[in-house]
C-alpha cells in the first residue's frame, strides 16, 4: 500500500470517529433521570443514548428470584423511560441493557448512575442495585451551609473509617458514619473539636468499589501482582456518585467479601446525621470525589450501558488510562458533564456539604469545571471547591484562574522533600530540586504568581501542607530522613517506634511552624499532629513480604494499618499540644491568613541559607516569624526595637505568653519562634 493510500485510509477512520462523536455529543436531555416518586407513581429513568432494548428490574429483596421486568421507551434525546404505579420506596432496581441487536439478552444489571442509595454485594464484579428512596426527608433542625472565608479554612482530611475503627477511640459505633457523631470520647468528633480545625475533608465516601481482583489470578488480561490484601480501602474507585458508601454505615469490621452492605439504605440518613454533627460544632464538610475515572473491574455500570459515550476511549475502542486507575471517563460529553454537576449539586443540597476536592482533577476537562463552579455558586457562594491539579497534565495556575484552590504540592516537596532517601527538603537543612531560599520566601507568601515560579492568583487558592493520604506520613518520612530507621527495617513493637527521638520531635515542629504560619489554607492529614506511622502488622496469613515495614501507600489495607490509634497520641503528646497550639494561633490572629502581600517584610541579615525571619503587620498586630532549619549551627536574628511576647519557642506553642525578650534572639538549630509585639 502507498503512503498516499495508507493516509487516505487514516483520514477515512478519523473522518468516521468524528462523525460518531459529533452525533454522540448532540444528545441531550434536560429531563430529571434516576428513580423518584411524583404524584403517586414511580418514574425510572436512564440515558442510554445507543442502547437498541432498555428493561428495567424491580425486586422486593436483593436476592428475589421472582423479581418483575418491565420493557422501557426511548425518546429520541436517549433517555429510557418506564412509570409504575405506587410509591416504590425501599425497592431495589436495576437495568438490563441491550447494546446491540446482534447480542443476547442476559442477567446482567446495570447500576443507575443516579441511583440516591445502593445496595453492593462485596465482590471486585461489583453486583450492585439501586434503592428507591424518598428524598428531603430528614430533620436538619435549621442547619445550613458554614460560611467561611477560604482564607480562614484549617483542613482536616480523614477517613470515615479509620477515625473511628481502633478500640482506642471509645466511640459506640466504630467505624461508621454515627461512630463520628460520639461525643465525649478520646476519638471521633470530640478528638477533631479539641484540636482545633474547623474544616474536615473526607476521603471518598461515595459508593466505591472496596474488593478488587484476586491476588496472583488473572482477570480481563490483567494479573494482580500489586494487592495481596484484594482490597481498596481509600475509595478512590467511585460505583456511584449520588449514593453514600453503605459500608460506613455497617460496622468496624473488615470488608466481608461475598456479603451484601447498604440494603436497608440506612446509610443515606447516617451521612447526614454525621454531617448535621459536624456543622454543630462549627466544622465544615468537604468531599473528596473522584469523577475522572469510574470503577475498574465490575460489571454492570456506566461501561455496559454506553462504552461509547461515557468514556475516552483509545482509536482501537481501549479504555484510555490517564489517571493510572483503569477507565477515564469523557467529562466532556453533555450528559457526564450534566452527570457531574448534578452529583455535586444533590450532595450540596440533600446533604448539607460545604466544599468537594476535586480527585485528579486535570482529567475532567475545564468547560465541566467551569460549569461546576457557575452552578454551585448560585446556591453556595461560599463553597469550597479545592483540586488535586495533575492527571494528564500539571496546571495549579488553570485552577487559580478559574477559582479553584490546588494542593501545593510545591510546599510539600520544598519543604519536607520529595522522598526520605535522597529528596530531603528545608526542614533538614537541604534543597529539594530547585528550591533555594526565595522560593522558602514565596511559599509563606502564598505561592503568587507575582513571584517567581509562584502558581495562584490568590493566596487561598493554596492549599499548603505536607502530609495528605498517599505516601509516607510526615512523621514516617521524618523519621527515615533522619536515618534513624531504614525503609526495610522490620518494626517488632509499633509503640515504641513511635515515640518521637528528640531530632525526630525538632523537625516535625519546624516543619509544622512553617505550614501554620504561612499565607493560603491549611491542610494537615489525620494522625499528622501526633506523628502517626503506618507500619504493617507482622501477623496475619496475607502474603505480604513487606511485612512490619513502614508503608507508604496504604490503599490496599484495612484497619490495622489505617486505623488512628489514640493510645499513639498519648506517647506523642508533647507534638500534638504543639499542634493545638499553633491551630490556636492562626485561629486567633488573622495575621497568618489575611495578611497582605506588602505587610510580610523579610529580615535581609541572615547568617545562613537555611534561616528565615520575618515581620507580619495586620489588624494593629506586628508579629516575627523566626526559623532556622540549619541542623549544625544556631542562628542570632537583631529584632526589630521594641518589647516581644514568646508566644512559640522550640518546646511550645500557643496565644499565651511564654516569655519576653528584646534586641535579639539566637535560634538553636532546626528551631523557630514567634514573637508578637507588646503593646
Amino acid at each position: 500500500m502507498t503512503g498516499t493510500a495508507q493516509q487516505k485510509k487514516i483520514s477515512a477512520a478519523e473522518k468516521k470517529s468524528f462523525e460518531k462523536n459529533r452525533r454522540l455529543d448532540s444528545y441531550y436531555s434536560t429531563k430529571k433521570l434516576g428513580a423518584y416518586v411524583e404524584n403517586g407513581t414511580t418514574v425510572f429513568r436512564l440515558f442510554a443514548p445507543q442502547a437498541f432494548e432498555v428493561s428495567l428490574v424491580v425486586k422486593k429483596t436483593v436476592d428475589d428470584k421472582a423479581y418483575k421486568e418491565y420493557l422501557m421507551a426511548k425518546d429520541p434525546g436517549g433517555v429510557w423511560e418506564v412509570v409504575l404505579s405506587g410509591e416504590l420506596y425501599g425497592r431495589f432496581y436495576g437495568f438490563k441493557v441491550l447494546n446491540s441487536k446482534k447480542l443476547k439478552k442476559t442477567d446482567l444489571l446495570c447500576l443507575d448512575p443516579y441511583a440516591k442509595a445502593v445496595a453492593s454485594y462485596n465482590t471486585y464484579m461489583g453486583e450492585r442495585l439501586g434503592i428507591v428512596i424518598k428524598e428531603n426527608d430528614f430533620d436538619w433542625e435549621n442547619d445550613e451551609w458554614i460560611q467561611r472565608d477560604w482564607s480562614d479554612l484549617i483542613i482536616y482530611e480523614m477517613h470515615i473509617k479509620d477515625q473511628t475503627s481502633h478500640p482506642s477511640s471509645g466511640v459506640h459505633k466504630g467505624g461508621t458514619y454515627l461512630g463520628l457523631t460520639d461525643k465525649g470520647t478520646p476519638g471521633g468528633l470530640s478528638y477533631i473539636k479539641a484540636l482545633g480545625v474547623n474544616t474536615v475533608e473526607l476521603l471518598p465516601s461515595q459508593e466505591f468499589a472496596n474488593i478488587e481482583i484476586p491476588f496472583q489470578k488473572k482477570f480481563r488480561g490483567k494479573i494482580n501482582t500489586w494487592n495481596p490484601y484484594e482490597r481498596n480501602h481509600w475509595g478512590y474507585m467511585t460505583a456511584a456518585f449520588f449514593a453514600p458508601e453503605g459500608y460506613y454505615s455497617a460496622s468496624d469490621k473488615p470488608v466481608q467479601f461475598k456479603n451484601w452492605d447498604g440494603t436497608t439504605g440506612k446509610q443515606v440518613n447516617d451521612f447526614k446525621e454525621m454531617v448535621k454533627a459536624f456543622h454543630k460544632e462549627g466544622l465544615a464538610v468537604i468531599m473528596d470525589v473522584v469523577y475522572n475515572h469510574l470503577s475498574e473491574y465490575e460489571l454492570g455500570n456506566l461501561k455496559e450501558i454506553d462504552k461509547e459515550y461515557y468514556f475516552r476511549l483509545d482509536q482501537n475502542g481501549n479504555f484510555k488510562t490517564e489517571s493510572g486507575c483503569g477507565n477515564d471517563l469523557k467529562t466532556e460529553r453533555p450528559m457526564v458533564r450534566k452527570l457531574i454537576i448534578e452529583s455535586i449539586l444533590h450532595w450540596m443540597k440533600e446533604y448539607h456539604v460545604d466544599g468537594f476536592r476535586f480527585d485528579l482533577g486535570k482529567l475532567i476537562d475545564w468547560v465541566t469545571l467551569e460549569d461546576i463552579v457557575h452552578e454551585v455558586k448560585k446556591i453556595n457562594p461560599a463553597v469550597i471547591f479545592v483540586a488535586e491539579p495533575w492527571g494528564g497534565g500539571y496546571d495549579p495556575r488553570g485552577m487559580s484562574l478559574r477559582g479553584i484552590a490546588s494542593w501545593n504540592d510545591q510546599v510539600r516537596n520544598g519543604i519536607k522533600g520529595e522522598n526520605p532517601e535522597n529528596g530531603l527538603g528545608w526542614i533538614f537543612g537541604q534543597w529539594q530540586g530547585n528550591n533555594n531560599l526565595n522560593r522558602i520566601k514565596s511559599y509563606v507568601n502564598g505561592t503568587l504568581i507575582r513571584d517567581s515560579l509562584g502558581l495562584f492568583q490568590k493566596k487561598e487558592h493554596s492549599v499548603n501542607y505536607l502530609e495528605s493520604h498517599d505516601g509516607y506520613t510526615l512523621g514516617d518520612f521524618i523519621r527515615l530522613g533522619t536515618r534513624e530507621v531504614s525503609s526495610s527495617q522490620i518494626i517488632k513493637d509499633v509503640d515504641a517506634f513511635i515515640k518521637l527521638s528528640p531530632a525526630q520531635m525538632k523537625l516535625n515542629k519546624l516543619a509544622a511552624l512553617f505550614l501554620f504560619t504561612s499565607q493560603g489554607i491549611t491542610m494537615i492529614h489525620a494522625g499528622q499532629e501526633f506523628a502517626r506511622t503506618k507500619v504493617i502488622p507482622l501477623s496475619g496469613d496475607t502474603p505480604d513480604t513487606n511485612k512490619g515495614r513502614i508503608d507508604h501507600n496504604t490503599y490496599d489495607k484495612d484497619n490495622e494499618v489505617n486505623a488512628i490509634n489514640y493510645h499513639h497520641a498519648k506517647i506523642n503528646q508533647e507534638l500534638l499540644d504543639y499542634y493545638t497550639g499553633l491551630i490556636s494561633l492562626r485561629n486567633e490572629y488573622g495575621a497568618f491568613r489575611k495578611a497582605d502581600y506588602k505587610n510580610i517584610g523579610f529580615f535581609s541579615n541572615n547568617q545562613n541559607e537555611f534561616s528565615i525571619a520575618y515581620t507580619i503587620n495586620y489588624g494593629g498586630d506586628q508579629f516575627v516569624v523566626l526559623m532556622n532549619a540549619d541542623p549544625n549551627s544556631a542562628k542570632e536574628f537583631l529584632l526589630p526595637e521594641g518589647i516581644w511576647e514568646v508566644l512559640v519557642n522550640p518546646e511550645s506553642a500557643g496565644i499565651k505568653k511564654l516569655d519576653v525578650v528584646r534586641d535579639k534572639l539566637v535560634i538553636p538549630p532546626t528551631a523557630g519562634y514567634v514573637l508578637k509585639s507588646k503593646k
